[in-house]
């Protein structure tokens, strides 16, 4: 906080002035107090309450110029704030404050995340099994394809020997090939239901 002006060229000239003066009224208390801040090398500080003294001795005598006129010039002089050093306990306490304060959070952020889950969701292992199952599934649907052919082939080629007629042969061939798919599907269903685990 301020205590004190920064005096100015102006402030010297005039006190110095005043000081000259043998016939002026000045208290002898503070013609000495002026007289010392004269004497101090630049920057010169004016303490607020010579400053008041001075501003009641021109108003007492009813000098022609005002404190606020000397000081025009002049600035507050701000004392350098001296930081006091930090307690080391302290800082130690707050680093630890602030380490557990960044757990908690990390915490937080990932509570919802499941490591157990991601491996189990995510390993080569897992990706082998998917191959796998994708494999017998595409293996299924193919072997089923080929009963439903070879029985449609079957079916037309020995029913040369029945029927002259192409027609009589393809509708006969369509008719064993649906018989031998749908028996093939229904052994696919009861096998799934069995791989599930359901009687």
């Amino acid at each position: 906080m301020a205590s004190a002006f920064v005096v100015g060229d102006k402030f010297r000239n005039r006190v110095a002035e005043l000081l000259e003066k043998t016939d002026s009224s000045l208290p002898q208390g503070l013609r000495e107090e002026l007289k010392v801040i004269l004497e101090k090398p630049e920057p010169t500080t004016l303490p607020f309450s010579t400053a008041r003294k001075l501003k009641k001795h021109l108003q007492d005598e009813g000098h022609p110029f005002y404190l606020h006129e000397l000081l025009e010039d002049s600035s507050l002089h701000l004392p350098e704030v001296v930081k006091p050093p930090r307690n080391p306990e302290l800082v130690a306490r707050l680093e630890k404050i602030k380490a557990r304060l960044a757990n908690e959070e990390y915490n937080r952020i990932t509570r919802n995340v499941n490591a157990q889950e991601i491996n189990r969701i995510g390993t080569l292992a897992d990706f082998g099994q998917q191959v796998r199952s994708v494999k017998a599934v595409v293996v299924t649907v193919f072997n089923f394809l080929v009963t439903v052919v070879a029985a449609f082939a079957c079916s037309y080629m020995g029913s040369q020997y029945l029927f002259t007629e192409t027609t009589a042969r393809v509708i006969s061939a369509v008719i064993a090939a649906s018989v031998v798919g749908l028996a093939e599907l229904y052994v696919l269903v009861r096998t799934m239901e069995g791989e599930l685990g359901e009687p």
